[in-house]
């Protein structure tokens, strides 16, 4: 049955089922006029007259909505339920850590001593900021094996310029001008993009059969003329790099920078520190390890952090202790490549993650790595019989499987799972990356997951590849229980609607 939503004249009721295929109203649609969500009965602002400052004024009418308090409250609440998030349900999108996010961490950030603050308000006014960034600076060299950082960059595509930026800027300083930077195939994502905007070419390295860098290729492109080298350890096939000492000695021979993307970290803190394989530079995603969570364009933070001889062209400024601890102030380093972002980071992320951080402790970070890895491993081998395995080897924090043969036998492909899992109740994995991988889903499943969860996600994706041998069809209409169906995904990309005029 469809509900009709049309109402008394002058809007739309502010009422919709959750699920289904009902649609919701736009604010404008619940907009009446005269009505207001909130007005003052007694004001204290004195009144003005706008005469007096008529170049100020609009001359035309500015068209809001006018919707009362319990319908704009009901709206947004009805639009954010419609969205899947973390706070739901399993999350096991591959190369992104889409874990729960502990909500003590939130209410460290939402201190008021902490939110309320001007980021120009003098530093002898914020000594408690400049100590926690101190410190959050310190546990960030600490975990990743560096000598100082800049907490600046607010997300890991962000970091990732950062630290091409000062790969070039350290390379400027010896008089050396080299033009590229290599990326393994298995690489995280964003990396070429990062490598171009930095103003180098990105040369690809092959992986061998085993998933990781062909050792033998990669000595055939570097040269003189490389500048350097950007790793994703473990890389995005859930792969620890082996031989990753004998990679990095091959990019330093020719006095190259090894750049570590810490979109992987997840899978290592407390294990393994990229300082102690040899990797110069470490971005790591605090929203993605250390407790906000991310997606829809942020919040984030991607702090960089560097070897003790490259500290001198990190951002600036940096909060530095005056005497040893009790006092700090802020501080450019000398040969500083600027700021990277306005003021000095996504702030209340950067007091989520120190409060994250303190709360584990050592102990407690390592064991969530540990159990990161003990998921994905478990749920890969639950899977085994369902999927291909894309590497037989034990695997870190993700893995990857193939829908290939499942596509050969039915027309189901890897997009067609994923769309069926959402019916299922579960957030899709990632499909089709990497790309050395045909109909790859990449999972994820984060050390926030349960047993219990983990098993209902392999017996959904068992039923969905029984369904695909039995009726095709019916899988490929999927997903049929969310508040959006199948789109035609090419036509939303050439020709997207984004206005409301546009669906009209």
């Amino acid at each position: 049955m469809r509900f009709s939503m049309t109402s008394a004249p002058g809007g739309r009721a502010a009422s919709s089922p959750l699920m289904g295929d009902a649609e919701e109203p736009t604010i404008f649609e619940l907009s009446v006029p005269t009505r207001r969500s909130f007005s003052l009965r007694n004001s204290e602002v004195p009144s003005m007259d706008l005469s007096e400052i008529q170049s100020w004024v609009r001359e035309e009418a500015v068209e809001l909505p006018e919707v009362s308090e319990r319908d704009l409250v009901a709206h947004y609440t009805r639009l954010a339920s419609r969205n899947y998030s973390v706070d739901l349900g399993a999350y096991p999108l591959g190369s992104c850590t889409m874990k729960y996010n502990p909500k003590f961490a939130d209410q460290v950030a939402a201190i008021d001593g902490l939110t309320n603050v001007h980021p120009l308000t003098p530093p002898e006014a914020i000594q408690g900021w400049l100590r926690l960034l101190n410190e959050l600076e310190h546990y960030v060299c600490e975990i990743t094996g560096m000598a100082q950082a800049t907490l600046q960059p607010p997300a890991g595509a962000s970091g990732e310029l950062t630290g091409l930026l000062i790969m070039r800027a350290y390379h400027t300083s010896r008089g050396r001008k080299p033009t590229k930077v290599v990326i393994p195939d298995s690489a995280h994502g964003t990396n070429p993009a990062s490598v171009s905007l930095a103003g180098y070419e990105a040369i690809t390295v092959p992986s061998g059969p085993d998933g990781l860098v062909d050792l033998a290729k990669l000595r055939e492109l570097v040269d003189e003329d490389t500048a350097g080298i950007m790793l994703t350890n473990p890389n995005t096939l859930g792969l620890f790099e082996r031989e990753i000492r004998e990679i990095l000695d091959v990019i330093h021979s020719v006095d190259g920078l090894a750049y570590y993307d810490g979109a992987n970290l997840n899978a290592i803190v407390g294990v393994a520190r990229p300082g102690d394989m040899g990797f110069d530079i470490v971005h790591s995603n605090l929203h993605k390890t250390f407790a906000t969570p991310h997606g829809g364009g942020g919040p984030g933070a991607g702090p960089v952090a560097v070897v003790e001889h490259l500290a001198d062209f990190l951002p600036g400024p940096l909060p530095r202790s005056l005497d040893g601890g009790s006092s700090y102030t802020w501080v450019a380093p000398r040969r500083s490549i600027g700021r990277v972002h306005a003021f000095y980071g996504n702030a209340v992320v950067l007091a989520r993650a120190l409060a994250f951080m303190q709360y584990l402790g050592s102990d407690g970070l390592r064991t969530m790595s540990e159990l990161a890895v003990l998921n994905a491993n478990w749920l890969k081998a639950r899977i085994a019989d369902t999927f291909e395995v894309a590497f037989q080897q034990p695997c870190m924090h993700e893995f990857v499987v193939s829908a290939e043969r499942l596509k050969a036998e039915t027309g189901v492909r890897a997009l067609d799972v994923a769309k069926a899992l959402l019916d299922a109740g579960f957030h899709s994995p990632t499909v089709y990356f990497p790309l050395v991988v045909h109909e790859a889903l990449m999972i994820e499943p984060t050390e926030t997951e349960s047993p219990q969860t983990l098993e209902a996600i392999a017996q959904a994706l068992e039923e969905i590849v029984a369904s695909a041998r039995t009726d095709a069809e019916a899988v490929l209409a999927m997903p049929r229980n969310t508040p959006v169906r199948r789109l035609d995904e090419a036509m939303a990309a050439r020709k997207p609607i984004l206005t409301e005029d546009q669906r009209q």
